[in-house]
């Protein structure tokens, strides 16, 4: 029987040491963790891990509610 193919998981791209910082004002780097229709994409795809995916769920929200981004893209 063949071995299964082994797919190595991407690192966060928040743990680097040079990495960007969460922030609700950084909109060009919050809408690269959103899908075209204005949804959040979810970590498994992203390789967010579950800490920083929960920040940067937050910095969406927050940017949303004060008009910086949208809540939906017709």
């Amino acid at each position: 029987m063949a071995r299964p193919f082994f797919r190595r998981r991407k690192a966060c791209p928040f743990s680097a040491k040079d990495a960007p910082v969460i922030d609700y004002k950084d909109v060009r780097l919050l809408q690269g963790f959103m899908s075209e229709r204005g949804k959040i994409v979810p970590s498994r795809i992203t390789a967010v891990s579950g800490k920083k995916q929960r920040e940067l769920a937050k910095a969406i929200k927050r940017a949303r509610h004060l008009g910086l981004l949208p809540y939906i893209v017709k």
